[in-house]
């Protein structure tokens, strides 16, 4: 079965740090590229940074040199590791996979988690 559980989630204030979780069935690890996706209140969703199968990452501009993508083969899990949240971070966060890597990053992934809560103050 294809599942996706994200966790790790909260409230922090602006400045600080979270990593995030997501625990995947070891078919969809193993198969598909890995990315996490947010959604604020009254904006589209949006990527934030993906894994693709082959390990190259990407990110939207604004999480640059703040957030890390990465994943830990034994455990199954992909992580979003962010550091020097601002305001403008909070938002749902979604994991998903997808073997398309063109479909991944525009978010048109197969198979969704069903969100962690992320909530920077400033």
């Amino acid at each position: 079965q294809d599942q996706l559980v994200e966790s790790g989630g909260g409230s922090v204030q602006a400045g600080g740090s979270l990593r995030l979780s997501c625990a995947a069935s070891r078919y969809t690890y193993m198969g598909y590229g890995l990315g996490w996706y947010r959604q604020s209140a009254g904006k589209e969703r949006e990527s934030v940074a993906v894994l693709y199968k082959g390990g190259v990452t990407r990110y939207v501009d604004s999480v640059k040199g703040r957030f890390t993508i990465s994943k830990e083969n034994a455990k199954n899990t992909l992580y979003l590791q962010m550091d020097s949240l601002k305001a403008e971070d909070t938002a749902m966060y979604y994991c998903a996979a997808d073997d398309s890597p063109s479909a991944l990053w525009a978010g048109r992934g197969n198979y969704w988690g069903q969100g962690t809560q992320v909530t920077v103050s400033s």
